[in-house]
């Protein structure tokens, strides 16, 4: 029988205490949304690494890694605030939630692809306009 680490992590989560609830993940830019069950004892933090464990297992893009401290979960109906790491997923309400990145990496990636883009505009510009 085939073990997959992310089912341990699940098992560990779920013998605790407490109701199992389903939740449902969208991750930004992804196909569709990841279903877990879970315990509503369970932590924002090991919430977003059975997500992320569940993505990768499930051969979806774009990839995103398993540093679970590179993201962050928060609720769409109540804007972009983060969601405690330290909190507890069945303390919010609700059952539908979004992960994305933090901001720093965002902001980083995209400062070094529209740098890349200026430059190749400018100079495709420098090329292309000569004075007669």
């Amino acid at each position: 029988m085939l073990s997959l680490p992310f089912l341990k992590i699940k098992n560990r989560v779920m013998r605790g205490g407490g109701r199992r609830i389903l939740i449902k993940v969208n991750v930004l830019r992804s196909s569709g949304p990841i279903r877990v069950v879970v315990s509503e004892d369970t932590t924002v933090a090991e919430v977003i690494e059975i997500v992320l464990k569940t993505y990768a297992h499930e051969r979806r893009f774009p990839v995103l890694g398993t540093k679970f401290g590179d993201f962050f979960l928060y609720v769409p109906n109540d804007g972009s605030k983060a969601l405690d790491p330290k909190g507890l997923i069945g303390s919010y309400g609700v059952r539908n939630f979004m992960l994305g990145k933090k901001p720093s990496h965002v902001v980083e990636t995209t400062r070094k692809s529209s740098c890349s883009w200026k430059s190749w505009f400018n100079k495709t510009l420098n090329l292309k306009v000569t004075p007669h």
